[in-house]
């Protein structure tokens, strides 16, 4: 087996106190990498335009993850005096930092995606409870 690349990591991360885990929680959920994605690739947007590229998030949820990218310094939110009103949302320079993260999973996913799925297909087959099966070209 070839060397654990875990052990670079943190030597003090458990279960319960584990920075790489923070740093997950900070850029990983269902609609962050959505979020930074469409700010990255188009560098400034507005809510709605936002909205339009991820129709599938609320508008509640939307804000939220908004202001919690914006907390984290991820984001930043430019509003102006205006009637109606006018928000931007572009990527920080920390921001900016994340997209080598996100091409190396990227990279990642692509190279193991068709082992995960026989591995959830195998998985799903000896089980009742899960039996839809995933096809490759679902990416």
């Amino acid at each position: 087996m070839e060397n654990n690349q875990f052990d670079a990591t943190d030597e003090n991360c458990s279960a319960d106190n584990c920075q790489a885990h923070v740093a997950f929680l900070i850029i990983g959920g269902k609609w962050k990498s959505g979020i930074l994605y469409a700010l990255g690739k188009h560098r400034v947007v507005r809510f709605n335009q936002l909205k339009l590229r991820i129709p599938q998030i609320s508008q509640k949820m939307l804000t939220q993850q908004l202001r919690e990218l914006e907390r984290d310094g991820l984001i930043n939110r430019k509003a102006y005096p205006e009637i109606p009103p006018r928000v931007e949302y572009s990527l920080t320079e920390l921001g900016l930092s994340l997209g080598s993260i996100y091409k190396a999973v990227f990279k990642w996913q692509q190279e193991n995606f068709e082992t995960i799925v026989e591995s959830r297909n195998k998985y799903d087959a000896g089980s009742t409870k899960f039996s839809k099966n995933v096809n490759v070209d679902d990416r």
